[in-house]
């Protein structure tokens, strides 16, 4: 018998019995459905990731000072002081390639202005930060080089600091804003940038020069990191082994001890990041297609229940000169055909779910290809393996037997 007969006929037999079909089917749908829904969110997640990454720069390098204390008791990252100025101006000096450098320090501390206060990051920086982070002005301008050197008492800030002390939408330059009792005239408002990487909002946060923060604010001489952007076609690698060379050497770090700041560059964030993402989402479709698993034990035991219900037509059809193959082909058929029709719908289900959820939890999702493809080749595979069992004891069956069973 052709495969379009023994299909045709299979749709037969899964009809006389429409509802249990239906709740058959339903373990597939649910399990198809589950894996699609994991694997979107996954997805969108891995996607979000990567796009806030971009938001950081591009060729970006990260110097930050490392964990602090000895022994047992240790300080987090940042916690040392050997990371200078100097550092940063030697790093630019001395190493080719580099397009631009911001030493950094920050803290946290209340923002106030003549109609309002907001607790935010004051972060102090250099004049090459909207260079590197490719951060347009929404209003005003970035500080200059002058105002660094000066150690002018000058901000620019974040749409939701403007927000907070000024009015959403409004234009604050030459503004006042007081910081630790200081006045700062604000000169620039950062466009809407959104999240960072690790969740800080970065439209957040003051931004003065690094030489005013050291002075006026911190009280301090020493930085917290230094970021780098490279000139296009530099490796990056090797930039940061030079880097790492140059801060050991000037640290007078002895050969074997531990570094007192740690490289990090836009590649290995964003390999850390999304290595951890996508182990994350294929850890939940794993538990998700426990339930195909279930699914596909009902198939076996409906097709289990479905050869002795038709044990004397297979007698039958076996007098009458059909092969073991063909019994067997047509009872895997059915086992396929319903794991392949809920499958289908469950990557409908799936479809209607990730969209829902995104839309009511504002989580981000993304169904793709691969999702797909894996979702209805597990339901086939999971259809083929529970079925071959049942299609093989029919195909097995002694056709006198089988005719004489009641």
């Amino acid at each position: 018998m052709s495969l379009l007969m023994t299909f045709v006929v299979a749709i037969k037999a899964l009809r006389r019995n429409t509802m249990r079909t239906a709740l058959t089917a339903l373990g597939m749908i649910i399990g198809v459905a589950a894996v699609i829904v994991m694997m979107a969110l996954g997805s969108g997640a891995r996607t979000t990731i990567e796009a806030q990454i971009r938001t950081i720069g591009s060729n970006v390098i990260m110097v930050n000072a490392g964990a602090g204390g000895f022994g047992p008791v240790r300080g987090g990252q940042g916690a040392t002081t050997t990371l200078t100025v100097e550092d940063a101006e030697t790093i630019r000096r001395e190493i080719p390639g580099i397009r631009y450098i911001s030493p950094g320090v920050v803290t946290r501390t209340q923002v106030v202005a003549g109609t309002g206060n907001w607790n935010t990051v004051v972060q102090g920086t250099s004049e090459a930060l909207p260079a590197i982070r490719s951060w347009p002005m929404q209003f005003g301008s970035f500080f200059t080089e002058d105002d660094v050197r000066r150690s002018a008492r000058v901000a620019v800030i974040g749409s939701v600091v403007r927000d907070q002390l000024f009015g959403s939408g409004t234009d604050p330059i030459g503004q006042v804003i007081r910081i630790h009792n200081q006045p700062f005239r604000v000169i620039g408002v950062l466009s809407t940038k959104g999240q960072a990487m690790f969740g800080q909002d970065q439209d957040d946060t003051v931004y003065v020069p690094y030489t005013t923060a050291m002075k006026r604010l911190l009280g301090r001489d020493y930085l917290r990191d230094i970021t780098i952007s490279t000139e296009n076609g530099v490796k990056t690698t090797e930039m940061t082994q030079a880097i790492a060379a140059l801060l050991r050497e000037r640290h007078a770090i002895p050969p074997g001890s531990e570094d007192d700041f740690m490289i990090r560059t836009q590649e290995e964030i964003a390999s850390i990041l999304t290595s951890t993402t996508t182990t994350m989402t294929y850890l939940l479709a794993s538990i998700a297609a426990v339930s195909l698993l279930v699914g596909g034990i009902g198939i076996m035991n409906i097709m289990l229940v479905s050869v002795t219900e038709r044990t004397r037509e297979i007698g039958l059809r076996l007098s009458v000169g059909a092969r073991d193959v063909d019994v067997l082909l047509q009872f895997l058929m059915e086992a396929v055909v319903l794991s392949l029709a809920g499958g289908a719908i469950g990557v409908g289900v799936g479809f209607g779910a990730s969209y829902g959820l995104s839309r009511l939890m504002s989580w981000s999702s993304l169904v793709t290809v691969d999702a797909v493809l894996l979702s209805f080749g597990c339901a086939a595979a999971v259809g083929i393996f529970f079925g071959f069992y049942p299609a093989r004891k029919a195909a097995a069956l002694d056709p006198i037997e089988a005719l004489r069973y009641e």
